[in-house]
């Protein structure tokens, strides 16, 4: 399948004279990149370095958010390095690790552009990948444009896992989207703030294109690359991880009963 950003390459007889010049941006709306890290000392320079390269060329009017849930590693202090260098990188700390949804949240709350972007900080996206969501929220193809893995790059038996849980979650919420916890999502961040997402762990994700759902959010679904982890440990197969993200999943499906959207709310 053609990836939209192909349909903007140069033919190959003025190639030569496009390189010499800098890409057009897609957009000049601004667009707050979420990363959230726990212990990524050995990637997340590269990665906020790579944000900050691509989104001046694609996005410019962009801020880089980056939470540190509570990293035991080198990662705060090379966090703060990197916006001591970068008035466009903002660091949030939290002093202790309170889950990869809290991290989200507060990234969310943090942001004060029209658009969010959030993104995995452990090197397994790529940054340039985001043309191919910016592109079509430009020609208004949705509301919120969510990025599945085309090929999950992760050991067989957490694709496996992941899978079933997918299969658990769409059953309980009605939810009939690829890729539900795909790091790679680009919304306006009225709706993520009016969404007003609780869940502290594993179900941030699901929380939040539920309550979409309910709110009547258009929602397009486009390929990303996806790639092996090289640095730092993942914790989803935590067991702690596991028992919290269940004792979430049926605590969120007793509030969504109830949870309906503000009249002004709607997407």
């Amino acid at each position: 399948m053609q990836r939209s950003s192909d349909l903007f390459t140069a033919p190959d007889e003025a190639r030569l004279a496009a390189d010499e010049q800098p890409p057009q941006p897609l957009t000049a709306r601004g667009i707050s990149v979420v990363l959230p890290a726990w212990n990524e000392e050995g990637v997340i320079a590269a990665t906020v370095r790579n944000v900050g390269a691509t989104l001046s060329l694609l996005a410019p009017n962009y801020t880089i958010i980056v939470v540190d849930d509570g990293s035991l590693d080198r990662t705060p202090a090379i966090l703060d390095d990197l916006a001591a260098a970068d008035a466009r990188v903002r660091v949030i700390h939290h002093a202790a690790n309170r889950g990869y949804g809290a991290a989200l949240i507060s990234g969310f709350d943090a942001a004060a552009t029209e658009l969010v972007f959030f993104m995995d900080s452990d090197g397994q996206f790529d940054i340039s990948d985001i043309a191919d969501l910016i592109i079509p929220y430009e020609a208004a193809a949705a509301a919120v444009i969510l990025g599945y893995r085309q090929r999950r790059q992760d050991p067989p038996m957490r694709i496996l896992n992941a899978w079933a849980w997918k299969q658990l979650v769409s059953f309980l919420f009605g939810l009939r989207v690829r890729d539900i916890d795909c790091a790679f999502k680009l919304m306006p961040t009225r709706l993520v703030q009016c969404a007003g997402v609780h869940a502290q762990g594993a179900m941030v994700n699901t929380e939040l294109l539920a309550k979409f759902v309910r709110m009547q959010v258009t929602m397009l679904e486009v390929p990303v690359n996806h790639y092996p982890r090289t640095a730092g440990k993942a914790t989803g197969a935590n067991l702690r991880v596991i028992v919290h993200a269940f004792r979430e999943l049926f605590r969120l499906a007793g509030k969504l009963r109830n949870w309906q959207p503000a009249p002004d709310d709607q997407g």
